[in-house]
This record gives structure tokens, sequence and C-alpha cells, in this order.
């Protein structure tokens, strides 16, 4: 997936290397946490080289753990058969005890979903933007569209405005 041109979901000092750009289009944020993933050697190799794909990533609640379904990792371009990895295989997240209880009732009892945001490396570990979320409906995101456009208009009438005047 293309790099992503808006900072919204990597911290400073970050390296990106995948964002999740139709999770903002196609669902509403709730909350968002930081978490660590276990990789293998390959893998990581693999992600500084941004073959990855997250668009169809998701987060789920496996035995009081955090893991996520989904997530392409491409094989590493000089690593040979003998140590490549599965690159559909779940992958384990990292997080806090207590966040990890809180998110699963909010999601069993608000049926969200858990979506990554973004995949960036921090100080040489990989980690992952998570969010909380709830789906939009195909009328929410045309009314967004509505209001975005109604508002770049009336931007537009103002800058108009102040030229001529």
């Amino acid at each position: 997936m293309a790099k992503s041109q808006k900072r919204r979901d990597v911290p400073e000092g970050a390296t990106t290397v995948a964002t999740n750009r139709v999770a903002h289009r196609d669902y509403e944020i709730v909350d968002t946490v930081e978490v660590g993933i276990v990789l293998r050697g390959s893998e990581v190799k693999s992600l500084r080289e941004s073959k990855v794909q997250l668009g169809e990533a998701y987060g789920i609640f496996y035995q009081r753990e955090l893991w996520l379904v989904g997530l392409r990792i491409g094989a590493y371009s000089h690593s040979g058969s003998a140590f490549a990895h599965d690159p559909e295989r779940r992958r384990k997240l990292l997080a806090h005890r207590d966040e990890i209880e809180r998110w699963s009732s909010r999601v069993d009892r608000d049926h969200l979903a858990v979506i990554p945001l973004a995949l960036y490396f921090v100080g040489g570990r990989a980690k992952l933007k998570l969010a909380l979320a709830r789906g939009k409906s195909r009328a929410d995101r045309r009314q967004e569209i509505a209001k975005r456009d109604s508002n770049l208009e009336t931007q537009k009438a103002i800058a108009k405005a102040r030229r001529s005047g």
C-alpha cells in the first residue's frame, strides 16, 4: 500500500511503513492505542522494505490475548526458502493486560471492530497504531462528503470575496 501523505496516525520521529488510508473513510474512530507486534527476523527486514499490505487486517481477541489477522508481509528479497516466513500468519500484539481487557469488553458490548491505522518503526521497534472503530453506513459517508463539499465551497467564496473586495 502506498505511503500516506498525512501523518495523523504516526507519532513524531517515527518511520512510516504503511498506513490504512481507507480506515477513516469507512469507520468512525472511537479510541486508539499503540501496540507492539511480535515478528520474525525476515518479517522485520520485509517491513523495512515496505513489503506489507495493511488494508485487510483486523484485530481479534483469543484467550485473553490480542492477535492481528490478515496482515500480509511479503517475503524478504534476500532470504532463502529455508528462512522464509508465512506471509499470512496471525501475529500476536503486545499491549497491557488491562487495556486488552477493557478493549475486549468494549468490542463485545458495543459491537466495535479493532482495525490497524498505521505500521511504523519507533526506536528500531515495529509499532502498530490500532483503533477501536464503528463502521459507517453508506448514508453517513454521503453526509460526510456533502459536508466537506459545502465547506470547500464556503472557503472558496470567502477567498473570492477577500480578493475582490
